[in-house]
């Protein structure tokens, strides 16, 4: 198999492994707090990419205006969410994290990272330089491609 054939089916083996792994976890972290995924989906969308109104979780999330407003309704309720005046428009509200939904996310992240912790503890210190130098040379490609 040539090497860049190699090198892409081990990636992908990774990416696999990597993706399997995390999205149990965030799911398994998102049912013990008793939120389905979409509510969890709606808090991370939140807590990447800062407050936003009713009409970009209805987009994002591809549902239609009322089942966006019933899926925040719960998390406003639950105190995950707050609404706020939109400063240019009074008649919409902005929805932004609260600090007890910040807190939750926080430690659904803190969760995700342990297992890496974990698997970086289970190399060899010569494994964890040989895995630094390629992450570190994979993610300045990736970030050049985004450029």
């Amino acid at each position: 198999m040539p090497k860049t054939l190699q090198i892409s089916q081990t990636l992908r083996e990774w990416m696999d492994a990597f993706m399997h792994r995390s999205m149990r976890g965030w799911a398994r972290f998102a049912k013990s707090t008793g939120l389905s995924m979409a509510q969890f989906s709606v808090l991370m969308q939140l807590y990447h990419k800062g407050a936003c109104g009713m009409s970009q979780i209805s987009e994002r999330f591809d549902v239609t205006p009322a089942a966006a407003s019933q899926l925040v309704e719960k998390l406003v309720q639950a105190g995950y969410i707050e609404r706020a005046e939109d400063p240019s428009d009074r008649r919409a509200k902005l929805l932004k994290l609260s600090p007890a939904g910040t807190k939750l996310l926080e430690e659904g992240v803190s969760e995700r990272y342990r297992w890496l912790d974990d698997l970086v503890r289970s190399l060899s210190e010569e494994e964890q330089v040989k895995v630094g130098e390629a992450l570190e040379i994979l993610t300045r490609a990736a970030q050049k491609m985004e450029s």
